[in-house]
């Protein structure tokens, strides 16, 4: 089995990606969406309405495609190939922000305040998903990747150093003239 080289931020893309699809699909949104756009204005007659339709929809539920694009994201960072798996975790993101964005446009033309909108989002699953999203983009940063290495040569380094309990040297101390290499020649 081979190793995967940046665990933790792939298991919090995985944690995102999931907390961003649990979280829409708590909503039961779908199929109230369903039955009420799509059955009930007679779409299905209609070709060039129902892809209409079909496309605001898809728009409407903007944190799905977003939870998708994170668990793509995290995939690419289980094969190393970070700079796509950033790019996909970031549109991820951005596209679950975007979902944000609009529903607290909305809450603010609709009764004035946005907190109708922002307090159940930011609780639920997909406030959850969003926020462990961005902290695995922000892992697999160039600033952050370098302070993983370092941080793992320095712990190697002191792991070395540090000597075995039990482990006493049998031979002794060298012993030293206290002369220097330039001292002994002469």
């Amino acid at each position: 089995m081979r190793q995967i080289r940046h665990r933790d931020a792939v298991a919090l893309a995985v944690l995102s990606s999931s907390f961003l699809l649990a979280g829409e699909l708590v909503n039961q949104d779908i199929p109230n969406v369903y039955e009420k756009y799509i059955l009930q204005s007679g779409a299905l007659n209609n070709p060039g309405f129902l892809i209409l339709i079909v496309a605001l929809i898809i728009l409407g539920f903007t944190t799905y495609f977003g939870g998708v694009f994170v668990l793509l994201g995290g995939l690419h960072f289980s094969w190393g190939r970070v700079g796509r798996g950033r790019f996909l975790v970031g549109l991820g993101i951005g596209v679950s922000l975007i979902g944000l964005v609009s529903r607290l446009a909305q809450a603010l033309l609709v009764t004035g305040t946005p907190l109708t909108a922002i307090i159940p989002y930011t609780t639920s699953l997909t406030g959850l998903g969003i926020l462990f999203g961005i902290v695995s983009h922000t892992l697999m940063g160039q600033y952050a990747l370098l302070l993983k290495k370092h941080a793992k040569r320095v712990w190697r380094r002191w792991r070395k150093a540090q000597p075995e309990p039990d482990e006493r040297s049998r031979t002794p101390p060298a012993r030293s003239s206290r002369r220097t290499a330039r001292g002994a020649r002469r």
